[in-house]
């Protein structure tokens, strides 16, 4: 993992390069854009000519482009840190962001750009001793342990059945899917949430069959999150007049279906 220096020096590198291109484009954005890469597939990854992509990746990069903005990444940090350098504005964007009221002291957030699902799954030989669970309050009753994402909101449902289950040492957090995948297929937990195309794609990956609980814990739109301490409300009305137009002439619905998302 790069030290917070490194990565730093890398941002101030990149954004100058980008401020000469940027600053030749009539209207762009206030300044370029830069986002710390993330590993979060199907929506963001390294690919195999070390490319970040993904349906996320690739609809920021569209309408980014579409709004005359300028976008730089970073390496890789901890999720807990990238959200802490976010508030601060030592960076710019984040992707498949929740409008949350707790993140609007921070944050500005765009138009919708997809929707995404947030269940709760089950290892196929598993499912049986499950299926009858319909609810989070069900899950509370029963005895079954949960893996969850370390950093975001899933739903004001599993918001509040998280001390419960953390007393009852029946919560277990993961940083990345693929780790969290794998303690699922370790026995850590019976169940793991989550965004429901990230663990199906992980739990293809691994090899792993899961099915998901008769029941959903969130389904919202997600939208670009800027930092309120480095964007202006004028990079926000460019970003989404270009949602717009991409919307309307079917470029985003596209890449959503090149992925098999709606």
């Amino acid at each position: 993992m790069a030290p917070a220096r490194t990565v730093s020096a890398l941002l101030a590198a990149a954004i100058g390069l980008a401020s000469l291109l940027a600053c030749a484009q009539a209207g762009a954005c206030s300044r370029p854009l830069n986002m710390v890469s993330e590993e979060w597939p199907p929506y963001s990854f390294t690919n195999e000519e070390n490319l970040q992509t993904g349906l996320d990746m690739d609809m920021a990069k569209a309408i980014l482009k579409e709004a005359g903005c300028t976008l730089v990444t970073a390496p890789p940090l901890p999720t807990v840190r990238r959200m802490l350098l976010f508030e601060r504005g030592d960076f710019d964007l984040m992707l498949a962001a929740t409008d949350t009221p707790e993140r609007r002291r921070f944050a500005r957030f765009s138009d919708a750009y997809r929707h995404e699902t947030v269940a709760l799954f089950a290892l196929e030989r598993d499912h049986a001793r499950y299926a009858g669970i319909n609810s989070m309050p069900a899950v509370l009753r029963g005895q079954a342990a949960v893996l969850a994402p370390r950093v975001g909101w899933y739903g004001a449902d599993f918001a509040k059945a998280v001390p419960s289950l953390r007393a009852g040492g029946r919560l277990f957090e993961f940083g990345t899917f693929e780790q969290g995948m794998r303690m699922l297929g370790a026995g850590r937990a019976q169940l793991i949430m989550g965004d429901r195309a990230a663990v199906l794609y992980e739990a293809q990956r691994q090899k792993l069959v899961l099915r998901q609980l008769p029941f959903v814990l969130q389904q919202a739109p997600v939208h670009l999150m800027l930092s309120r301490a480095s964007t202006t409300v004028d990079d926000l009305a460019r970003i989404n007049a270009a949602i717009a137009r991409l919307e309307k002439n079917g470029s985003l619905q596209a890449l959503r279906a090149r992925y098999g998302v709606r």
